[in-house]
């Protein structure tokens, strides 16, 4: 947990620690005070439009009572007509504040405007349609809520007169059945939200308070754990001095320490475990000290036999390279040596060719040349492959293929054999040129060499979820398809060669992760191959 740990660092982890239990705290308080406002904020608002509520119903009771006392005391003996203007008159000089709110509005039941002393100019229009800004038919819900036995309260917003703005209302409407008027009056709610503005300010003081507090009792906590961090860590720094200054000594000479030096009653303790440790060592110093002595003179000894055994070694080793050496030299000339005449040989049966068509005897010669230059370049390949970087690129696999069997041809003719090609077009692989030469001219090689005579030797090219190239031969079967590829090993006494082919084929293979199957019956015998396109990881496998 900790990278380089010492009381120091412990002790300013702890007092991290418990800053952020602090912070945590702080935080908290904070959560639950914004939690109790927002609680307090939903009261506030229930309380306060509950108490609108009750002033608007109780001062259209009022009005509608008033209503009901002129109707009833007027109605026959005043025309009607006139009645219901008086009191439209009177409702309109008696009710409403100074700011332009608290006013009765009177509506028919059809929604014909009455009495609005605010706006007077839509006196005598149907309102019955009308929508606010969140498409509420103000009139209509009015009218309907009125209807009800006990009068009803609706939400909706309107032009407050005050400010000439959209604010939200509440309103309650009660119907006067013998004149069928729709009578309410409401109250603007805007004024809640002053209200709550307020008690914000309020919170915001009452937070700053509480974290000033705590901020200031955090700074002194913070302060008497620094002091007291640094007061704890001087003694028990003193203490460790002491038993560093010990160590320092005891490594150079038998010395034990005083327990008078030691203060801290949890480091008395070691004392003395610490002496006797001490004392065990120096015990063991003394008789390693003897066994050194007894076991320098067996060292020189053995020593002395082991420099006379090396002496002889290095000359047997210096005659081994220098035998390697030689057989490397000659291998890495002759395969030189065998080059250039290869090539003369090869070059003049071409001009040859060219010049005077072509000939038996010399396909033959061809045939055998070609066999030897395919020889050549696997000698070549086992001589440089642990010295040479075979770098990879892409390479048109089915246009190799079809290179590499036309080189070929004229030895199958030679061994009384045609190649028969089945090869996908379009097919290309990641892979070195001269490693892939190798794989494909050893399997054709060998096809022809092993092959039954007069029959045809198929190579076939597909590609699936992997590229499967595959050899398939009339030929004796083999009987270990496992051995085939190590080195010098060859089916029977009588082959001819090196057995080096299927070695390098399967070294190539195993390097390139390429997949090796080898299926072989009394009549034919099935090379295949399979370059994968995902890397594997364990070696070449005989199945897949």
């Amino acid at each position: 947990m900790f990278p380089n740990k010492s009381i120091t660092n412990i002790h300013i982890w702890g007092m991290l620690v418990m800053l952020l239990f602090i912070a945590l705290f702080i935080a908290l308080v904070i959560h639950e005070e914004y939690n109790d406002f927002d609680n307090e904020i939903s009261n506030i608002k229930e309380k306060y439009i509950k108490r609108q509520k009750e002033s608007i119903k109780f001062d259209t009771n009022r009005v509608l009572d008033f209503i009901s006392h002129e109707y009833n005391n007027k109605h026959s003996a005043v025309d009607e007509d006139i009645l219901k203007k008086q009191v439209i008159n009177a409702i309109e000089h008696l009710y409403g504040r100074q700011d332009g709110t608290g006013y009765i509005f009177i509506y028919s039941n059809k929604g014909i405007k009455l009495s609005d002393p605010i706006q007077n100019e839509d006196i005598g229009k149907s309102m019955y349609d009308f929508r606010d800004s969140n498409g509420t038919q103000v009139i209509k819900e009015l009218i309907s809520a009125s209807q009800k036995p006990d009068g009803g309260f609706v939400r909706y917003r309107w032009t407050k007169p005050t400010t000439g703005t959209l604010t939200p209302k509440v309103s309650y409407a009660k119907s006067f059945k013998p004149w069928g008027w729709m009578v309410g009056t409401g109250v603007y709610l805007d004024e809640v939200e002053k209200l709550i503005k307020a008690e914000r300010l309020a919170l915001k003081e009452r937070l700053i308070k509480y974290l000033m507090i705590i901020l200031s009792l955090a700074v002194i906590l913070s302060g008497l754990g620094f002091i007291l961090v640094t007061i704890v860590n001087n003694i028990i720094s003193k203490e460790i001095d002491t038993f560093s200054q010990f160590f320092k000594k005891s490594s150079k000479s038998y010395t034990t320490i005083d327990a008078d030096e030691i203060h801290l009653c949890e480091f008395k303790k070691m004392v003395k475990y610490i002496n006797i440790m001490v004392k065990e060592i120096h015990q063991r110093k003394e008789k390693l000290k003897e066994m050194n002595l007894s076991l320098e003179k067996k060292v020189k000894e053995k020593t002395e036999n082991i420099r006379k055994q090396n002496q002889l070694l290095e000359r047997e080793k210096l005659y081994s390279d220098s035998l390697v050496k030689a057989q490397d030299s000659f291998i890495k000339h002759s395969i030189h040596e065998v080059n250039t005449p290869l090539a003369v040989i090869m070059t003049h049966i071409d001009i040859y060719k060219i010049k005077y068509g072509e000939n038996r005897y010399l396909r033959k010669i061809e045939a055998a040349s070609k066999m030897i230059s395919n020889i050549y370049d696997d000698l070549s390949y086992m001589v440089k492959k642990d010295r040479l970087t075979y770098n990879k690129g892409w390479i048109d696999f089915s246009r190799f293929i079809y290179d590499r069997v036309e080189f070929f041809e004229e030895i199958a003719i030679g061994n009384q054999h045609k190649i028969i090609t089945d090869i996908e077009s379009g097919i290309g692989i990641y892979f070195n040129d001269m490693e892939l030469q190798r794989v494909v001219d050893n399997n054709l090689s060998n096809a022809i060499k092993f092959a039954k005579k007069g029959s045809d030797i198929v190579v076939s090219l597909k590609k699936s979820d992997a590229v499967i190239l595959k050899f398939t031969t009339n030929s004796k079967k083999i009987t270990d398809t496992k051995k085939i590829f190590e080195p010098y090993h060859r089916e029977s006494s009588i082959e001819i060669g090196f057995g080096l082919g299927l070695e390098i084929v399967g070294q190539i293979c195993d390097k390139n992760s390429v997949l090796i199957s080898v299926e072989s019956s009394n009549d034919t015998t099935h090379f295949i191959y399979k370059f994968s396109p995902t890397k594997l990881t364990e070696k070449r496998k005989t199945e897949f």
